[in-house]
């Protein structure tokens, strides 16, 4: 590690490798200067799934083209690796020596039980926790992100299996960053997938969460972050800046403190607000960041509802502009929207968050060409502009036809204009016309 790299922990409550975590992402590794450290991707807590090397191909070509940082996986798959070629001894020094000389490491998506068995009595929680002593970026998200707390969620354990409320040991490396007391780190905080039930709390709902917060020691707080929000915690000026769509919430015993994205507050005031100190939280007034997102007042209680996710917001705004080129008959301006749409799609394809955001966007992406197709076959120019240079040429005939005062033939075709739709109404400045829908 280079002397003097600084000290970095960024949490991700979703989105890591989406269009809302780009800019993030280039901070951070601006911040560990030039050239750019080794990036390895901690490929883990998805290690056991079937298309593990399609979702590395995907991390790599994300942080590739969007921010511009070449990363190699780790390699640390696990036991359940369907490539067992990994598993060998060798294979799996080289895993751990990328990880130490790494100076950014990022891991995501997968599962926090998953992850928490293979890196249980391995050298991997060492190593990160010598990078957020010795110095370099540790970089967490989804799943990841829940390993990093005292404790940690066993979310399909719970959500999908039906098992009993429990918590995991996690790896408490927020301890190691100063983080005071027995933190747990919630991902997803503001997660509507559920949409008829509660599945805020990443999938557990105010009733699981409170159920399980019973369990916890005295000491216990929860560090919740929303989905697509970051917090990034520079450990050696001990300030935290809260960026992103969302927000960040300090609950404890279900009462909670929330810090809106587009601040920057000390570590401190975070703590106090984990102690339950709300006369100490409240006297560190956060600094707003100029030109983030998010308001840069803080709250109290739970977050508010969750917005529409940014992928389906990008939707819903082009499917307006292309209902607006459509009313207003710009063929060039609904094919522009189509267009956006589809490169929208694009560049969401590399988010590792499985839901059916991307399906959705398709959907409305294959009925805008199906519109489209239909309004061409109709016409998309207005059949005013059509008949302009007819229309005027029969209104001129008729004006030289009343001049010679052939009242009958002029009127023959006005009445035939008429029968066209095409209504004729003489004034001072002349003879205007309007087409009848």
């Amino acid at each position: 590690m280079r002397s003097g790299t600084p000290r970095i922990l960024a949490i991700m409550g979703s989105g890591e490798t989406a269009p809302t975590m780009v800019t993030p992402h280039r901070e951070i590794v601006a911040r560990l200067g030039d050239p750019a450290p080794r990036a390895v991707l901690l490929d883990t807590p998805y290690g056991f799934q079937e298309n593990a090397s399609e979702i590395t191909q995907r991390a790599v070509e994300y942080f590739g083209h969007r921010v511009q940082l070449t990363i190699e996986a780790a390699g640390f798959l696990g036991p359940l690796a369907a490539d067992q070629t990994q598993r060998t001894p060798i294979a799996e020094a080289a895993a751990l020596s990328r990880l130490r000389t790494a100076g950014f490491v990022f891991a995501g998506p997968g599962s926090p039980s998953y992850a928490l068995s293979v890196w249980r009595g391995s050298p991997v929680p060492e190593a990160l926790a010598t990078k957020l002593v010795e110095g370099g970026a540790v970089v967490f998200s989804s799943a990841a992100a829940l390993t990093l707390g005292r404790f940690s969620v066993p979310v399909y354990e719970i959500y999908k299996v039906g098992q009993p409320v429990h918590w995991l040991d996690g790896l408490d490396l927020m301890r190691t960053a100063g983080f005071e007391g027995s933190c747990v780190v919630i991902p997803h905080y503001d997660n509507a997938e559920g949409g008829t039930h509660d599945t805020r709390f990443c999938y557990l709902g105010e009733r699981r969460l409170t159920a399980m917060e019973a369990m916890l020691p005295d000491d216990a707080w929860v560090l919740g972050i929303d989905e697509h929000t970051v917090l990034t915690v520079d450990l050696d000026a001990k300030t935290v800046v809260i960026s992103g769509r969302g927000g960040l919430t300090v609950r404890r015993r279900g009462a909670s403190r929330v810090f809106p994205a587009g601040q920057r507050l000390g570590l401190d005031a975070l703590l106090a607000a984990a102690r339950g100190d709300a006369s100490a939280a409240a006297r560190r007034d956060p600094e707003p960041i100029l030109g983030a997102a998010g308001s840069s007042s803080t709250g109290q209680g739970e977050p508010a509802p969750a917005q529409r996710s940014p992928l389906l917001s990008e939707v819903a705004r082009l499917e307006e502009a292309f209902e607006a080129a459509i009313a207003g008959r710009k063929a060039s301006e609904a094919a522009e929207a189509i267009l956006n749409l589809d490169r929208a799609i694009a560049e969401w394809s590399a988010d590792t968050l499985q839901t059916d955001d991307p399906d959705r966007a398709r959907a409305v992406l294959y009925s805008l060409v199906q519109r489209l197709g239909e309004a061409a076959a109709g016409g998309l120019r207005d059949p005013k502009e059509l008949l302009a240079p007819l229309v005027e040429s029969l209104i001129t005939l008729r004006g030289e036809l009343r001049s010679a005062k052939a009242w009958e033939l002029a009127d023959r075709v006005r009445d035939r204009l008429i029968a066209a739709r095409i209504e004729l109404r003489d004034t001072p400045a002349g003879t205007v016309w309007e087409l009848r829908q």
